[in-house]
């Protein structure tokens, strides 16, 4: 029985033979604390983590490397972002396909320094109004938080007109992106689609290892790091330093994870985005409308033959989504999610908050040839009853 991987959205595999390759001759070369002495195997380690900032900067058109610190994954960088920026009483805006990566950050303020938090409701395919973002906007309005593609629906918002939005309705506000599910899969301009602050995951698109990921800082954002402590550098100072990176980036860093990442994203640059997207968004098409052919399967997100990222939400006819991902891992060797996804705002805005659902999430090494294995099987489960 072969073995189907549909569950990139939360984790991509297999990684490309170079990833493991990088992390292995790190720990076993040159595995020293980076930045945190001058002797041979530090520096090696210190410039492994330079030469990463320098491949995300070109996939994200970022014009200095150092405007990008590393974080252990999306979550913490969220969290950086969020509680570096935003102050008491603070009103800030995101939208209802927010994961709760964005959400349980925003309500702890919330409760705890009075930030005024506002929910943009999106149609039933993650279709933001652009109007209703504009009427949210207040003059006062310090951060607006959006996904770049929901973890749910695979829909993808439009940044550039969002962010110029933002700043003609109100301009002392920052936007900050989730790129969890657009980063190596859909191009990314921070630039070009007025990106002021940008977090993303290493071991999703980028194809790197867990653990690793990132936030990008316009370089005029001056925020309180989320951590305190040794970066190796103004070490004589008893505040965080205020040069870029270290002042985000507390600790020892994963340098065997970021080795990988670099590997990862050189991958991606080699095939380049583009071509990930399209092959990406052909399996899901292919995918979309054999279920169609299905009776009565609830297909979520945008309709067949409109844009998304490889992510593809269904829920079968009289059948828990729990039980319908048990039964595709035991009986047919297939891995997807089942569930709330960590995102009950954007359940609640597909209508399918009591339910949940089936998320199959394509990656770049999934095959035409595999979909159709998924779409047998899923076949097979309903005539089973």
């Amino acid at each position: 029985m072969q073995h189907v991987y549909f569950d990139n959205a939360a984790t991509s595999w297999p990684k490309p033979p170079g990833v493991a390759e990088a992390m292995l001759e790190c720990v076993k070369d040159y595995s020293a604390n980076p930045g945190r002495g001058s002797h041979t195997m530090a520096v090696r380690a210190s410039r492994v983590l330079f030469e990463t900032r320098k491949s995300l900067a070109k996939l994200f058109h970022v014009r200095n490397p150092v405007d990008i610190s590393f974080a252990l994954n999306t979550t913490m960088a969220l969290n950086q972002a969020i509680k570096g920026w935003v102050r008491p009483g603070d009103h800030v805006v995101c939208t209802a396909l927010e994961h709760n990566s964005v959400r349980r950050p925003l309500e702890f303020l919330k409760a705890t320094q009075g930030v005024k938090v506002s929910y943009i409701e999106t149609d039933l395919a993650g279709r933001l109004m652009l109007s209703t973002l504009e009427d949210t906007l207040q003059p006062e309005t310090r951060l607006v938080v959006c996904n770049h593609s929901s973890n749910l629906l695979g829909s993808i918002l439009p940044m550039e007109e969002i962010s110029e939005l933002i700043k003609r309705k109100s301009p002392h506000a920052k936007l900050l992106v989730d790129a969890a599910q657009s980063a190596g899969v859909i191009p990314i301009d921070v630039e070009a689609m007025g990106i002021d602050m940008l977090a993303f995951p290493g071991h999703k698109g980028l194809l790197g290892p867990q653990g690793t990921g990132g936030l990008y800082l316009h370089p005029e954002i001056i925020m309180e790091p989320l951590m305190h402590g040794g970066t190796g550098s103004q070490s004589e100072a008893i505040e965080q330093p205020t040069v870029r990176p270290d002042r985000y980036e507390a600790g020892t860093l994963n340098t065997p994870g970021i080795a990988g990442l670099n590997a990862g994203v050189k991958f991606v640059l080699e095939q380049s985005v583009e071509q990930i997207h399209t092959h990406e968004w052909g399996l899901t098409q292919r995918f979309m409308e054999g279920l169609s052919r299905l009776d009565k399967v609830q297909l979520l997100g945008p309709e067949l033959g409109q844009v998304r990222t490889g992510i593809v939400a269904f829920n079968l006819p009289g059948k828990d989504s729990s039980e319908v991902a048990f039964m595709l891992d035991r009986q047919y060797n297939i891995a997807v999610r089942a569930g709330y996804h960590c995102t009950p705002l954007a359940h609640q805005s597909a209508g399918t908050l009591g339910a949940g659902a089936v998320r199959a999430g394509m990656g770049y090494f999934n095959t035409a040839e595999e979909v159709d294995y998924v779409l047998e099987s899923i076949r097979d489960i309903q005539q089973k009853g």
